[in-house]
C-alpha cells in the first residue's frame, strides 16, 4: 500500500466511522468512532488493494496520480470505517 492510498484510507475511514457513528447514535463519541473507523477503512481499503479490486498505482507511470486508486480508497475506506463502527455501536450499545 503507497502513502496516498493510506491517506485515503485513514480519511475516509474516519468519515465513515463517523458518519455510522451519528447514524446510529453510538455512545461511542467522536474520538471513538474516527478511530473505529480509521480502523476499518484503512483494513479494507488495503485488502480490496491485495485481492486487485481496486486501482492500483502503476510504478512505471512516473508518479503520476491514479484516479481510480483514489476513488477506490474513498470508497473502501468509507465503507470499511462505517461498517466497523456500525458493528462495535451495536455491540457497545447492548
Amino acid at each position: 500500500m503507497d502513502f496516498v492510498s493510506l491517506v485515503i484510507g485513514l480519511a475516509s475511514g474516519a468519515a465513515g466511522g463517523n458518519v455510522a457513528g451519528k447514524v446510529m447514535n453510538s455512545g461511542m463519541g467522536t474520538l471513538g468512532r474516527s478511530i473505529t473507523g480509521i480502523v476499518g477503512g484503512t483494513g479494507l481499503a488495503a485488502v480490496t488493494q491485495m485481492l486487485g479490486i481496486g486501482g492500483v498505482a502503476d510504478p512505471t507511470a512516473g508518479g503520476s496520480i491514479d484516479i481510480m486508486s483514489i476513488l477506490s480508497g474513498l470508497v473502501s475506506g468509507g465503507v470499511g470505517g462505517g461498517i466497523l463502527t456500525a458493528i462495535l455501536g451495536k455491540v457497545m450499545g447492548k
